[in-house]
């Protein structure tokens, strides 16, 4: 693991804080605990006093957008995610066929939750560099939202791959397809992130493998 990368563990997801010099940059926000955690995770690794300058999100569901209003103005940082999913930080994203099972699900949470609506300060598409961390490439993997992305660092070859995949709980898996936009084009995505240069993967809903061992988990997934 690079040095530079922390990762914040929470009940049901993890994300990601990259050190860049002085500033901290996080890759999604978690979702209830997460800003306790991201805390908690800075004190022990001794960057709390470090400001947090920007948040990339990976697409617009809740568990991983929860904290990203509330940290971006305690800390004055700007937020970018992809603009395919505006829909989704805007609380009006629609789903069709077995979607609509994770569509009531967002509705219901965001109510219940108060969750406000937000646009990010930087709307992303597919191939746009972030000058974070040595520069941050910008891998769209639609499917699981419309645009759900990933980020991909040349220097590490390591892809932060947010939903594409998960490997706790049942083991390596696909989300169902009631968890998708796209369930299909899903599928498509994990063979386009395996055409990168890859030694790692980190995704979201993660056993505590090793990057390189997600990545052979990725890619015993794209095996017919």
């Amino acid at each position: 693991m690079p040095p530079d990368l922390l990762i914040v563990r929470t009940l049901i997801v993890q994300f990601f804080v990259l050190r860049d010099g002085e500033s901290l940059y996080l890759i999604d926000t978690g979702f209830i605990g997460g800003k306790r955690a991201l805390h908690a995770a800075l004190l022990v690794r001794g960057w709390d006093a470090l400001p947090i300058r920007g948040i990339l999100l990976t697409h617009g569901h809740l568990d991983h957008v929860r904290n990203a209003p509330a940290l971006a103005a305690r800390h004055g940082a700007w937020i970018a995610g992809p603009e395919r999913d505006l829909e989704h930080y805007e609380g009006r994203a629609c789903y069709s066929g077995l979607g609509r099972v994770a569509g009531v699900a967002e509705w219901v949470g965001r109510r219940l939750l108060r969750q406000p609506a937000f646009r990010p300060d930087r709307l992303l598409n597919d191939g746009d560099e972030i000058p974070v961390w040595d520069g941050l490439r910008v891998v769209a993997l639609p499917g699981h939202t419309h645009g759900h992305c990933g980020y991909y660092s040349a220097r590490h070859r390591l892809l932060f791959s947010g939903d594409l995949f998960a490997t706790f709980g049942l083991g390596p898996q696909i989300a169902p397809a009631y968890l998708n936009q796209d369930n299909a084009e899903a599928r498509r995505s994990i063979h386009r992130a395996l055409e990168l240069p890859l030694e790692g993967v980190l995704p979201c809903h993660a056993n505590q493998a090793a990057p390189a061992l997600q990545l052979e988990y990725l890619r015993a997934l794209a095996t017919p």
